[in-house]
């Protein structure tokens, strides 16, 4: 299992086109991606502009499906221009 936590901090003003980004992301992966487990995006509720992705895959093969899929290469880059700095993704083992 593959799974990743992506901390990211978008830019004031734009954050209803992230998040209409993100949904439809999310939406698309779901309904493509058979590996795809869970695919949520979370704002946080004091910090203004912060972020989380939270992804499960099934396995390594079905996390690079996602990465190579037509649409995650079409959206990724619109979504990027909404964040500010970099983003915090690590990646993690599923233990439970």
């Amino acid at each position: 299992m593959v799974v990743f936590i992506a901390t990211l901090n978008v830019c004031a003003g734009k954050e209803a086109e992230f998040e209409r980004l993100q949904t439809e992301l999310s939406e698309i992966s779901h309904a493509n991606e058979p590996g795809l487990i869970v695919y949520d995006v979370i704002r946080h509720m004091d910090k203004p502009g912060v972020y989380v992705v939270y992804a499960r895959f099934s396995d390594q093969q079905a996390f690079e499906l996602h990465q190579q899929a037509d649409y995650h290469q079409r959206m990724v880059p619109p979504i990027l221009d909404c964040v500010a700095g970099e983003m915090d993704l690590q990646f993690f083992d599923r233990v439970a």
